[in-house]
């Protein structure tokens, strides 16, 4: 299993999650991403469990941000049951007014402790603003919203590194969770502790999750 930044991971954290820390939290997504790795996963999204969460007031201890890609179902590979964990879901993660302000809302109404960002390798989104990028023509319509909002990471690679795909994937997790971290509504919660900010790439191939930017860093 990936890097868990010295965290211990298992599912019985789960409840300790819930009740509020960022490494409590971050352990637990861990360990359901283990869960599913190795074909034991415990939650099997059964309506009975959808039933059982109805009545009462949300208690998710995390939201992760993820792409849209279909190959990358969020609750699936973090082995999560309903009402466990908020998810949003861009083309490769990008930030919008109305994203930040979810992540907000569920940081300051739900207090969930853990915010990740999770990209993934052979994104299509990237892709698409690396071949922008190197043929000079901007795509028509808001998929150049998203081209634009991502040229920055593949810039920064440099768009004939032959790597720069893996590279740029690897780049904007980061300069995503920059963002987050900076964002005026998040850093008091995150300074005091209370809240953290992880960034994660997901391996297509393996299902694993790993580390790529930790809380603290």
């Amino acid at each position: 299993m990936a890097d868990t930044g010295g965290l211990p991971a298992g599912s019985a954290l789960a409840g300790q999650a819930r009740g509020g820390t960022p490494r409590a939290a971050l352990a637990e997504l861990l360990a359901g991403n283990r869960r599913f790795v190795s074909g034991q996963p415990v939650h099997g999204h059964d309506v009975t469990a959808a039933a059982a969460t109805a009545s009462g007031d949300q208690q998710p201890y995390a939201v992760v941000l993820g792409c849209i890609d279909s190959r990358v179902p969020l609750e699936a590979i973090f082995d999560q049951t309903f009402g466990a964990i908020c998810v949003i879901r861009t083309g490769a993660h990008v930030l919008d007014r109305a994203v930040l302000g979810s992540i907000e809302y569920v940081v300051e109404v739900l207090g969930v402790p853990l915010v990740m960002v999770l990209g993934h390798e052979r994104c299509g989104a990237v892709q698409a603003t690396v071949d922008a990028l190197r043929t000079g023509r901007r795509p028509q319509g808001q998929l150049a919203h998203l081209v634009d909002r991502i040229a920055p990471a593949v810039a920064e690679v440099g768009v004939d590194d032959r790597h720069v795909l893996p590279a740029a994937v690897r780049r904007h997790v980061v300069r995503t969770v920059a963002t987050l971290r900076a964002d005026p509504r998040l850093m008091p919660p995150i300074t005091a502790g209370r809240v953290a900010v992880a960034g994660a790439l997901y391996d297509l191939a393996t299902g694993e999750v790993a580390l790529l930017d930790p809380p603290g860093r």
